[in-house]
């Protein structure tokens, strides 16, 4: 079955830390120079404005999925759950989307190629506002009567004051082989990136020892994603799984844990925007091999609006702490001083 050319993370962006860098890496390694000297520049130039309301900012440090929007979702779960605010928003710069803000997402009227597809997930919870300007989709949160915003994403943007600084890890993949892009994840070095958080949060064990790296004066919160029961597909049946995240590998390997059949595996790029002629693709397959299509929340928000004829089910997620209560009572205290 062939689909078209698909650009993936690379691979030795998350090689062993023992292992010998391949000629790719090392002859993007200078890239990887001008690229930090780039960020450092766009930093120290940019202004910074401080929002009418205190802003979280629930970001990480590498390119690609880490599980910030699951985190977020929770975030507003525990704020809302708590009263820690009355009218609480997220921010988003829709990332995907053509909409560039600031709005409000409807989740009902609004699809991923015009908000992108995490908008849609946080507008299903919570009002969301699209902005790719944090400072004017902060203004635009105030007329809307906000009084804390959660952002998703843009710790390494420096034109929004954030008053709550989280950092996302994936215990499954930590921070890879340490270098900035292109030749690693990183989006800035490790110390810039230790100064600005507030806090850490780390999603499943830590497989790459990434926690003996972090600065140990500053709070770590662990945390586990797991599948609502009510949500749960049945696992009596082949399954062919597709997936368009950062690292897709991971529903993969989610699947393989809840002990799902799968059939055939298809990954794609980060927030592919998938074509009619993709899915048919998949369903034919599918056929051949007696399987059900199942995918990502997020995925099946991309898929283009049409009558499939078939079943292409999709497997929700949700972010569990460890200890939910040191989690509000960070947030409480930080928001309070």
């Amino acid at each position: 079955m062939c689909f078209p050319l698909k650009l993936k993370t690379p691979s030795f962006w998350y090689r062993r830390p023992d292992s010998k860098p391949p000629p790719q890496e090392l002859a993007l390694t200078p890239l990887s120079w001008v690229y930090g000297t780039g960020h450092r520049i766009n930093t120290t130039c940019h202004s910074t404005e401080k929002a009418a309301m205190p802003v979280i900012c629930v970001g990480n440090l590498v390119a690609g999925g880490s599980g910030k929007t699951p985190v977020a979702l929770s975030l507003m779960q525990l704020i809302t759950g708590s009263k820690l605010a009355d009218s609480p928003h997220f921010l988003t710069r829709g990332y995907g989307g053509r909409e560039k803000g600031p709005l409000l997402v409807d989740y009902f009227e609004s699809n991923a190629r015009e908000v992108g597809d995490e908008s849609l997930l946080l507008a299903k919870t919570a009002f969301t506002i699209l902005s790719a300007d944090r400072p004017a989709g902060a203004r635009f949160a105030k007329e809307k009567n906000a009084d804390l915003l959660i952002m998703d994403d843009g710790l390494q943007n420096p034109s929004l004051h954030k008053d709550i600084s989280l950092v996302v890890i994936d215990g499954a993949s930590g921070f890879g082989n340490g270098k900035l892009l292109p030749a690693g994840p990183l989006r800035e070095t490790l110390p810039s990136g230790f100064d600005k958080a507030d806090a850490f949060v780390l999603i499943g064990k830590d497989k790459t020892g990434a926690v003996h790296k972090l600065p140990e004066d500053k709070p770590l919160f662990n945390a586990h994603v797991e599948v609502p029961d009510d949500h749960k597909p049945p696992t009596t049946k082949p399954y062919l799984a597709f997936a368009g995240l950062g690292r897709p590998e991971k529903f993969y390997h989610l699947l393989q844990k809840l002990n799902y059949d799968i059939a055939s595996w298809h990954p794609f790029p980060d927030h592919y925007a998938y074509k009619p002629d993709d899915i048919y693709k998949l369903i034919e397959e599918a056929k051949t091999k007696n399987a059900t299509l199942i995918t990502t929340e997020k995925d099946f928000l991309r898929l283009p609006e049409e009558d499939w004829g078939v079943d292409i089910l999709q497997l929700p997620i949700q972010l569990v702490w460890e200890d939910e209560s040191a989690v509000i009572a960070f947030i409480k205290d930080k928001l309070k001083n």
